[in-house]
């Protein structure tokens, strides 16, 4: 443990994004109204959607692949590398790509290759980047995250896609809810509980993006190979893994599969592993889990609720095992070599 005196400037980045990431959040809802609807137009059009994106982009498609195939859209999220290698036809399909930086070398290799048509769209924080230049996009609120781990951008990429969702027909509400009056958790037992982890395991159902974001995000940060595996994927095998120094971070929300997150709960306790879980389901705790408990919520409600609590916790996580976390020292930023 290295938990640091005086905090990394790196982290200092972090928190500022952090401090403005919901008013970001909602301005970016209320300002994308009209590009929104027509991308909603777009996808009632073919039925099929397409997400591309690389990192916490790619995470991001991933939270909210479940609520369009929900709202009756055929969605898929794949990385963007994923489809220049082995590419989907994109006929009859609605493509989203999102970048934060609208720079990332996928995305412009990307579009050099596809070229451009109308149902091909764009999700970026930054106005004048390559994808906003080429593609229609929804533009964050508050320009480029400049901070290394992906928080407000997760955020307020979100809340883009809530504002076309709510062009679907889909009710805004909860959500937006969520965005104006976030609850606030101690993290201090889930921290004490991943203390002496040597690697974390995030894994979700229906909130799985959300789980892949944290997992990114512990890795970055806290330069430990932190990893996520879907609740089922978790199940079939690499349970094998399990034991004192293999901390699991589980989401469970109050929607059908949280009896499934709540029976891993279970498993993972009579493993002997550590073990946090984000709790939307308004079910009772996993007796021997450190539960951070919520409103019941689901959906993109449930993403806004915890996302904020879960990028706490990994910030926290990181400032106790490297002195400089929050400072890169392999990668930058925006990533502009494949």
């Amino acid at each position: 443990m290295t938990a640091t005196a005086i905090r990394p400037v790196g982290l200092v980045a972090i928190d500022r994004e952090m401090e403005r990431q919901h008013a970001d959040a909602r301005a970016s809802f209320e300002q994308n109204t009209a590009i929104a609807l027509k991308v909603a137009a777009s996808i009632r059009k073919t039925g099929r959607l397409l997400l591309l994106g690389m990192g916490g982009s790619h995470a991001v498609g991933r939270a909210v692949e479940p609520l369009y195939r929900s709202a009756g859209v055929d969605a898929l999220a794949l990385p963007l590398s994923e489809q220049l290698g082995q590419p989907l036809p994109l006929e009859s399909r609605t493509v989203i790509v999102t970048s934060q930086s609208g720079e990332s070398a996928e995305v412009v290799r990307w579009f050099w290759q596809a070229g451009v048509s109308p149902d091909i769209f764009g999700l970026t924080l930054e106005r004048g980047s390559f994808l906003a230049r080429t593609a229609p996009c929804l533009v964050g609120a508050g320009g480029t995250e400049l901070a290394f781990a992906a928080t407000r951008s997760l955020t307020v990429t979100l809340a883009l896609h809530l504002a076309i969702l709510a062009a679907l027909g889909e009710d805004p509400a909860a959500a937006l809810a969520m965005l104006e009056a976030p609850r606030d958790c101690d993290i201090a037992p889930a921290l004490a509980a991943l203390a002496k982890v040597d690697t974390i395991v995030t894994s979700g159902r229906r909130l799985q993006g959300v789980a892949e974001a944290l997992a990114l995000g512990l890795t970055e940060l806290s330069r430990l190979p932190c990893f996520s595996l879907e609740g089922g994927q978790l199940r079939h095998g690499p349970m094998e893994m399990l034991g004192p120094k293999i901390g699991v971070v589980l989401f469970r929300g109050d929607d059908p599969t949280s009896d499934l997150v709540g029976a891993m709960a279970i498993s993972v306790i009579e493993a002997g592993a550590p073990l946090v879980v984000f709790d939307a389901s308004g079910q009772p705790p996993v007796a021997g889990a450190v539960t951070l408990s919520f409103r019941p919520a689901s959906g993109m409600a449930a993403i806004f609720a915890m996302l904020p609590v879960a990028q706490r916790l990994m910030i926290a996580f990181a400032d106790s095992r490297v002195d400089n976390a929050g400072t890169p020292v392999r990668t930058t930023k925006i990533t502009r070599s494949e």
